[in-house]
């Protein structure tokens, strides 16, 4: 119950602070009316009410600021500091209720009402206070906070009221929460009160130390682990690694994170990063791995140049570069034109098809200068290891990846133009099949993914513009050639070769030897015999070496005899160069009876070739010389088979074949010859010397002949054209089919020829022998 009797007493207001009944503490006291409150109790009965502020931080507090219930409290000691505060001890005594306050202007002072204990259950409280004490003593085992004397105390405390005010003032609370027990005047609610609120401190606590016991886990971790590093380094440096692998690794892992790379690839570096970290610097397994990221890093994944799509440009750059071959350049401009059109456009794969020499290598190149995009070759001459294409797996000592890869970084873009450089000499053997290996490359559905075994992620080929050269298409394999655009590059023309001499390759000799262009002088007439008696080639290879000799025949000319200039004339270059090296088909200077001449198309180009025949007395026995190959000979049986059909309708004799031998020359025996081509021309030499009508001088001819005297259609007439013309042959038999290929003869040789069509035997015969004698019958 409370008790009516007020009592005057002075009051000491708390920042922070609740003190409770039977509480002993230490304040120290600074400002002015709480001094002057503490010098007005020590002068009565040294009591004094303590009673908390409702907010700590206000400096002067009125009434109002101050809660109204406190404890009286008995001031034991007070000491004066040097800085001017006082030091009290204090012993909390009972609580009490401010009535009202009587003076607040020099100090507090207030009248108060004594608040005594209310017990209305002692077994309860009791029942209570058992609960409380376990409780505390788990709370004081997970805390850590309260010493084992304190504790002690506290159990030695039998009265509940005492026990609850004790249990309140050393548990660690929010300053609302120790009011609300200072103002609970019911044992058994602060008993209560305090069971809860225990109860939710363990909680946290135990939370709390839990999440200590992991951050200390983890702190453990992070220690070891740094003294494991710092251990590792001790041990690298001992073994001769000064700077350790610590610096190396982080400068790798910089160039990671700042290189682009997909994720996927991003992941597994990193990933073997971690494994380099860890593996010892003296381990085999450390440079496969540190060799891996450096190629992860060299690689180019998203680096793009801008392509230069201005075909007037591109046109212009190709032309200065390369002379002739306007088909290639006119695929090349369409493929600019579509992409300025698309803006996104798969490579394309072309093959550039010709004789050693044509330019397909330097044409690449062209190609690469004139839409602006870096240029890297790669040979596959004589490659038969799969592994030479698609790498070898890291597993393997000295693995490395492919030729593709490793072109790749040389390109150091995503879209560089790549020659792939001798197709056609690719093999294979018991290490794979590379031709196999390029399907994937050359494939545009399938090079966005394509597969290294040394890298193990998937690389993009799509926006590689690939181009192959090869010699010969029948030695590259049906399924990549499939993949390919075909283009071929035939050679070159006697005028065009004269005109590439000129402005291309006499003014690079003449520099590369030291010469001015007022040093030499190479007339037209020396340069055709040059290119005619010098040279048998398709392209100018030969020609250019040609043409270095003679520049360094003049510049040692120019240095002993002092001259300022050398002219070569076509009577000097015999002195220069030597006796000629080749001899170049001339046509016949008198219509010959047994004598055709064909055209044959060779891997130097175009060149007539003689045919003769001769008769002699016999048995029919037919002789076939000058090193044929199979399908000539075929053509041999198929024309004689042929005139003995239709011999009584060519006026022969139908029983020539009991009666004469037949010999069948083709001069130059030395040089394997082959092709159907040769079967009109051996048709016509039998029929002339069969019948004794001679062959038109001026007239050659080309075909494949059939049993029945069908005409068939044959390849390489450009250059079979060239020979003609350079022979100077006026007249040339065609099959009919190959009419559509006239347009590719040069204009300028066009004109000068005649050709005629035929698509049988007969009408080549009727064009190609004179009227005569028939010597046959």
């Amino acid at each position: 119950m409370t008790e009516k009797n007020f009592l005057h007493i002075p009051l000491l207001p708390l920042r922070g602070l609740i003190v409770f009944p039977s509480m002993v503490i230490h304040l120290d006291v600074g400002r002015e009316k709480s001094i002057q409150s503490l010098e007005k109790a020590m002068m009565n009965d040294q009591k004094i009410l303590l009673a908390a502020q409702k907010e700590s931080a206000i400096d002067e507090p009125k009434k109002d600021d101050i809660y109204t219930i406190g404890t009286v409290a008995k001031v034991n000691q007070m000491l004066k500091l040097p800085n001017g505060t006082m030091r009290v001890l204090v012993e909390g005594l009972y609580r009490a209720k401010i009535e009202s306050f009587i003076q607040e202007e020099k100090q507090f002072f207030v009248e108060i009402v004594k608040l005594e204990d209310v017990h209305v259950d002692p077994v309860e409280e009791d029942a209570f206070m058992r609960t409380l004490l376990e409780q505390f003593e788990h709370y004081t085992r997970i805390s850590k906070k309260i010493s084992k004397e304190t504790l002690a105390t506290v159990l030695d405390i039998e009265e509940p009221a005492q026990f609850s005010d004790m249990v309140a003032s050393h548990i660690t609370l929010k300053m609302s929460d120790k009011q609300l027990l200072l103002e609970t005047v019911g044992v058994k609610e602060r008993l209560k009160k305090l069971l809860d609120i225990i109860s939710n401190e363990k909680e946290v606590l135990e939370l709390e130390r839990k999440i200590g016991q992991r951050v200390k886990k983890s702190m453990e971790d992070t220690q070891k682990e740094y003294y494991l590093r710092e251990q590792m380094k001790a041990i690298q440096k001992e073994l001769g690694d000064k700077d350790g692998k610590t610096g190396e690794i982080a400068n790798l892992k910089k160039q990671l994170e700042e290189k682009e790379l997909p994720d996927r690839v991003e992941k597994v570096a990193l990933k073997e990063l971690d494994r380099y970290e860890r593996i010892p610097q003296s381990s085999a397994e450390s440079s496969v791995i540190r060799t891996y990221i450096e190629w992860i890093l060299a690689l180019p994944w998203n680096e793009e140049t801008e392509d230069n799509l201005e075909i007037n440009n591109a046109e212009k750059i190709l032309d200065e570069d390369h002379y002739g071959l306007e088909k290639v350049k006119e695929r090349v401009l369409e493929y600019l034109a579509v992409q300025q059109l698309t803006n996104s456009l798969k490579g394309p794969i072309l093959c550039l098809v010709g004789p050693p020499g044509v330019g397909k290598t330097s044409l690449a190149r062209s190609i690469a200068r004139a839409i602006d995009r870096h240029f890297v070759r790669i040979s596959l001459g004589g490659v038969r290891d799969e592994a030479e294409i698609r790498g070898h797996r890291r597993t393997y000592v000295g693995a490395m990846p492919g030729r593709i890869i490793q072109g790749m970084k040389k390109a150091n873009t995503i879209n560089p133009v790549f020659l792939l450089d001798e197709i056609d000499k690719m093999s294979n053997d018991f290490r794979g099949d590379p031709s196999a290996a390029m399907l994937e490359v050359l494939d545009p559905e399938q090079n966005h993914t394509f597969s290294d075994h040394y890298l193990e992620e998937t690389y993009d080929l799509s926006k590689v513009m690939f181009i192959a050269t090869a010699n010969n298409l029948s030695t590259i394999p049906r399924p990549l050639l499939d993949r390919m655009e075909i283009i071929s590059i035939a050679g070159y023309t006697e005028l065009e070769k004269m005109y590439i001499a000129k402005e291309h390759l006499l003014p690079k000799q003449i520099k590369e030897n030291g010469l001015k262009k007022g040093n030499i002088q190479l007339r037209d007439d020396a340069l055709l015999k040059l290119i005619r008696l010098y040279t048998r080639e398709a392209g100018v290879r030969g020609l250019e070496r040609q043409l270095a000799s003679v520049c360094r025949k003049a510049a040692k000319i120019i240095v002993s005899k002092k001259k300022q200039r050398v002219i070569v004339t076509g009577k000097q270059l015999e002195g220069i160069l030597g006796k000629p090296k080749f001899r170049y088909g001339l046509m016949e200077v008198e219509d010959q009876v047994g004598a055709a001449t064909g055209l044959a198309y060779t891997s130097a180009g175009g060149d007539i070739l003689s045919i003769e025949v001769s008769l002699s007395e016999g048995k029919g026995k037919l002789t076939l010389t000058g090193k044929l190959g199979d399908v000539m000979k075929e053509s041999a049986q198929a024309a004689f088979s042929y005139i003995r059909s239709k011999a009584d309708e060519l006026n022969i004799d139908p029983k020539f074949h009991e009666k004469k031998d037949i010999h069948i020359h083709v001069p130059e025996g030395a040089t394997p010859k082959d092709g159907p081509s040769a079967g009109i021309t051996m048709a016509t030499a039998l029929v002339s010397a069969l019948t004794g009508r001679a062959v038109r001088k001026e007239v050659g001819m080309t075909g494949e002949i059939t049993l029945r005297g069908r005409v068939l259609p044959i390849g390489g007439l450009k250059e079979k054209s060239l020979s003609a013309h350079r022979a100077g042959i006026k007249t040339i038999i065609i099959p009919k089919d190959n009419e559509k290929d006239l347009e590719d003869i040069p204009e300028s040789v066009r004109q000068e020829l005649t050709f005629i069509p035929v698509d049988h035997l007969d009408t080549v015969l009727e064009y190609a022998l004179l009227e005569g004698n028939n010597e046959g019958k």
